[in-house]
Parts: C-alpha cells; structure tokens; sequence
C-alpha cells in the first residue's frame, strides 16, 4: 500500500479504542452525539435487516430468510435515511450500519440519529472497524460471549471521534471510492473462483464419462446423465458390483463399548474424502457383543440419512479399519470389477444423479434408501483405465485447488487492504 500522509500534529485521545488522533479533531461522548429514535407503531413499513457483511438492507433482499418473526409489528423501531441501527446482540461481531431506507427493525436493535448528519456515513465506517468491534465487546455484557448485547445506555457511555466537517466529507468521499474499488476487485476474484468451480466439475464429468482417450470410439449408454460412452466400457448397476453394509450405534449405556480407539464414524466425520479418524470410537468390546461390523480400509462410505442431505450427498473411503453408525452405508466393492478409488471419484463428481433419489422421511430428515442406490448406473472402464482416470482427477482437483488458493489468498490481502484503510481513515492515522 502506497504511504499516505499524516495530519500535522496528533493528540492523545484519551480513549482506548481510538489512540491518538489529528489534534484537531473532537473527543466526545456519544450521549452527545447521537440520540436515541425510539418511533414505532408503524406495522406497514418495509421490513429492514442489520447484516455484518452489508450493514442495513432489505428484509426481502435476503433470498434465504423469511419473515418468522411476530405479526404484530407495532413495537418494531422505526428507521429513517441516515440513521444508524445496530442488533444489540451483534454489535460486537459488526451488525452495524447506515440505512438508505426509510423502514422497521425489530424491537432488538438500537436506532441512532446522530445530531449533524454529515455524521451518518463516517460512522457507518468507524463503527465496523475491528477497533469498535473491540469497544463495543467491551461494553456488552451477557451470560457468555455468544449472548452479549450492547444496550444504548452502555454504548453512550463511550466515546467517540468527531473530524471537522471538511475532513468528514474528505474521508467519506476517499472510502467511497477506494471500498468499491477493492470490492470490485473481490467481486472478480470471486467470479474466478466460480468458474473454476465450473471447469473442474466439466473436465472431471468428461474424464469419468468418456475416459481420456479423445478419439475413443463411443457408443450411446441410453443414461442420458452419462450419454456416449467409449465402445469398450460397461455400464453396471451399483448394486451388481458393491455389497451394502448397514452401520449401528453400541448401547450409549455400556461405558465399556465407548472410547476405545476403534473409530465409528458418523456424518460429522464425512467432510473428508478419505478418513482415518472419527470424533466417537468404540472398543473391541463392542465390536465383540454386537452386531456392529468392521469395516476393511477401502469401504466407500455414503450418508443415507440426516438432514445433510438437502445441500449434498457426503460420500467417503476410510482408510482404516473402521465401524459406521446407522447414518451411514458402507459399500464394499468387488475389486475384480471395479476399484473403490474409482467408485468414490465416479460418485463424488456425478452428484446430480444420486439427488434425484433422496426422499423426505419427516421431521427435515432425508434418507437415500438402498434399493434405490442399487439401481444406479455406473460407467465401468477396464480396471487399469479406472486407475488412470483416478490419477487423472486427482490432478485436476489438485490443480483446480491450487489456483483457488492464490485467488483466496488474493482476495484476503484485498479484504485486509480494505479494513486497514477504512480504520487508518476514520480514526485519523492517515490523511486522505
């Protein structure tokens, strides 16, 4: 970052938070600040939301959050252009904003009018920095920190940092422009992210569906997920080339059954490809007086039932000797087909056709039931073709991560750039 500069002469704030600031600039309390709307009674106004990443938007703006709150809403706060809200509960993690709307939130969050409105979008930045974040945690109090809330009366008992008039608009106007430049620049970064996403899934879906041969002779496979297929493939069904193995949990009343080093895993532990460990094991003993199996390393694993499966379909390989709860199915693969390294690359990229058999089984729960899995085709390549075509996704996925890495840590440095200059900005360690 190119070196700005300083204000002339700097003063000692006499406020944690805030350190020294430009000499000119005011001290002040934010009881003398700001004051308190505390409007209501005005049920039909358009519903607003306090967001950490956006400040204040529309209710309706968030596609994946209906209003489940009260009918009755005319005890909700009444918020105008210019004023500043904050979620009591969320202060301190940055639920804070400026509202371009005129509306209601609810009764949990505080409304601010600060006196000169040249103020409203200075502290929309000042407050979201980590260094009021930090303030506002201080003066929240809860049971634990995950219930601490900020009331007005404790956060107009600190202090906050007023510029002149003319240094306000100067900074406002810097961080307008310089935040929607990086923002832009995350924005593509982001966008890149997306479509590398989108290549990867294209070269793997290609590489398991028509092999790595490009002038491979293809035949039509009559599955239209698959479509042509090269002439020397198979397609076989699942259930003719794995054997279905049902997990169990060991009585949760035998102390003797549990913590004994044999892993049991559970869909908590299917956020890996390949796993060797499990947050809950269970001891020979269990293994010894009940029906529970051990699985051999290699077993592909899939999720049958859980909630989980609205978003995917989790699907494994331990590579261990492991047990499974009854969330779980183990698939054990008849190796002279087909290798479980390859049905694990064949599942886990063609996804889209194991969601079309998860079934509603009440209370949120879905289930993936095993008559249905048996019925599903897969493509079969000569079995030293699979372990190419193994190889081959596994660099794809490496290569595929790898460049999502560098654009991550790109878009890191963009965002730290971002919260650096807004708080060197607005507290006045730099002169913009």
């Amino acid at each position: 970052m190119t070196p700005f500069p300083k204000y002339p002469k700097y003063k000692d704030s006499g406020v944690e938070w805030l350190g020294d600031v430009p000499e000119h600039w005011e001290v002040r309390r934010n009881l003398g600040i700001f004051d308190e709307r505390k409007e209501a009674n005005l049920p039909n106004a358009e519903l607003l939301s306090v967001t950490q990443d956006r400040g204040i938007i529309r209710q309706s703006e968030i596609t994946v959050k209906k209003d489940s709150s009260n009918d009755d809403k005319t005890k909700y706060k009444v918020v105008k252009v210019g004023d500043l809200a904050y979620n009591k509960m969320r202060a301190w993690q940055g639920a804070l904003g400026i509202s371009t709307f005129d509306g209601i939130v609810s009764p949990a969050y505080v409304v601010l009018t600060p006196r000169n409105p040249k103020l409203s979008k200075f502290f929309h930045y000042l407050f979201r920095t980590n260094e009021f974040i930090t303030e506002a945690n201080r003066l929240s109090y809860g049971l634990c920190g995950d219930m601490n809330s900020l009331r007005y009366e404790h956060f107009k008992t600190s202090y906050s940092v007023i510029p002149p008039d003319r240094d306000i608009d100067r900074i406002v106007a810097f961080l307008d422009e310089k935040t929607a430049e990086i923002d832009t620049l995350i924005a593509k970064k982001q966008r890149q992210i997306e479509l590398l996403d989108e290549q990867k899934a294209i070269l793997i879906n290609r590489a398991v569906t028509r092999g790595l041969a490009p002038q491979a002779e293809l035949q039509d496979s009559d599955i239209p997920w698959i479509g042509p297929i090269p002439k020397h493939w198979q397609i076989r069904k699942l259930g003719a080339v794995v054997s279905f193995v049902s997990g169990a949990t060991p009585s949760k009343d035998r102390n003797d059954f549990w913590n004994g080093g044999v892993p049991w895993i559970s869909p908590k532990d299917m956020k890996r490809l390949r796993i060797d460990s499990s947050e809950d094991t269970i001891t020979p003993a269990a293994l010894k007086h009940t029906n529970i199996k051990l699985l051999p390393p290699g077993t592909v694993l899939i999720v049958v039932r859980g909630m989980i499966l609205a978003r995917t379909v989790p699907i494994g390989l331990n590579t261990v000797p492991a047990t499974i709860n009854q969330d779980i199915k183990g698939m054990d693969v008849n190796q002279m087909v087909m290798s479980p390294e390859y049905l694990l690359t064949m599942l886990t990229a063609c996804q889209d056709m194991l969601t079309p058999l998860i079934e509603e089984s009440g209370h949120g729960t879905r289930c993936l039931r095993t008559e249905s899995l048996k019925t599903v085709m897969i493509p079969t390549p000569p079995r030293h073709e699979q372990d190419e075509l193994v190889i081959r996704v596994q660099a794809i996925n490496d290569a595929s991560t790898s460049a999502k890495s560098k654009l991550e840590s790109q878009i890191q440095t963009l965002q730290t750039l971002r919260s650096t200059l807004i708080a060197h900005a607005v507290t006045g360690k730099i002169k913009v």
